[in-house]
């Protein structure tokens, strides 16, 4: 139902109104209906100015791992979103087979062919120091070598104390070994329902219950060391066990495949601006220093996401694709935080 808040909301932010999914019990924390100018300050708070002054790589290198010989739409997805948002430079490591057709899709893209070698490992740590944020799991596929070598590259990754965001098979590898990320709060975990479901009996050793999903998102994060969660649905609920914000915007009925990806790469650019202002908290807008760069960052993707989906599914409705969101970031961006 439409509530005087959310209206409110709307009015503020220039959103649009949509029915409020159920959360359980509320308790206290942030939404999108009831606090929208407010978050979206904070969000404009972190977002780098463009100046003749900067230099190439300084609004962000995001590195994307992923890309089989089955998936090649869904790391392109991931990466070119990054891009799109605002990032300099964006990475795929990727099989070999993957790396000639995710090539042919843009030239912008700085394309790797060593996930499935035997020292893919190596090779990629070389990588590392130069990437700001790394994107784990579109079109990862499930592979042994390539979800052992991606294993070792987490490892290598948290060394380097690099920002994560794991999604997609990526969230099946966290599921197998869920001690992988345990405790790694720079790390972003993006399950929809099905992942969630399963992640959450692996951990906590049984069914999340449906009418409290804030309460078990919550659980779940608390259960891992406090990494970031957001739970994929008809609102996004975003928290890493303390605190929570949950993402209420409207999107679309549309669910084709795609989606998630254009997620996880703005996540992963929004990650780095995020953190990176954070390193002067003597700035940092209030909302952000409450709430931190990791849910900061998921809050601005989740809201960006979904006005990509409303904006592209009001042009094409039933045939709209993930390539007409994508299309719509920079006025979607424009009109959120412009």
């Amino acid at each position: 139902m439409l509530t005087v808040s959310s209206i409110l909301a709307s009015l503020a932010n220039r959103g649009r109104l949509v029915p409020t999914g159920h959360l359980g019990q509320t308790g206290r924390f942030q939404t999108s209906f009831n606090n929208p100018s407010g978050l979206i300050e904070m969000v404009k708070s972190f977002i780098p100015p463009l100046t003749y002054q900067s230099h190439k790589g300084e609004s962000g290198r995001v590195g994307i791992v992923g890309g089989s010989q089955e998936y090649t739409g869904a790391p392109y997805f991931a990466a070119i979103s990054s891009l799109k948002l605002g990032a300099d430079l964006s990475h795929v490591f990727c099989t070999k087979e993957a790396a000639p057709v995710i090539k042919s899709y843009s030239p912008e893209l700085i394309v790797h062919p060593l996930l499935d070698d035997d020292n893919s490992s190596t090779e990629i740590t070389q990588w590392l120091p130069r990437l700001h944020s790394l994107v784990i799991g579109p079109g990862l596929g499930r592979n042994d070598t390539v979800i052992n070598n991606t294993c070792r590259i987490i490892e290598q990754a948290k060394e380097y104390n690099i920002p994560l965001v794991i999604d997609a098979d990526g969230l099946y590898l966290v599921t197998e070994n869920p001690s992988i990320i345990s405790g790694y709060e720079k790390c972003v975990l993006t399950p929809n329902v099905v992942e969630f479901e399963r992640l959450y009996k692996k951990v906590i050793g049984e069914s999340p219950l449906l009418s409290e999903p804030v309460v078990c998102t919550k659980n779940l994060s608390q259960k891992m060391g406090h990494v970031t969660i957001v739970q994929k649905g008809v609102n996004d609920i975003i928290t890493d066990g303390n605190r929570v914000l949950v993402c209420c915007n409207e999107g679309s009925p549309r669910r084709c495949g795609g989606q998630g990806d254009l997620l996880s790469g703005s996540v992963g650019t929004f990650l780095h601006w995020a953190n990176k202002m954070f390193e002067n908290t003597d700035i940092c807008n209030n909302s952000m220093l409450s709430y931190g760069p990791t849910i900061s960052a998921a809050y601005a993707g989740c809201l960006l996401t979904r006005e990509c989906n409303r904006r592209a599914f009001s042009k094409y409705q039933r045939s709209m694709t993930t390539s007409d969101m994508i299309s719509s970031i920079q006025e979607s961006f424009d009109f959120l935080y412009g």
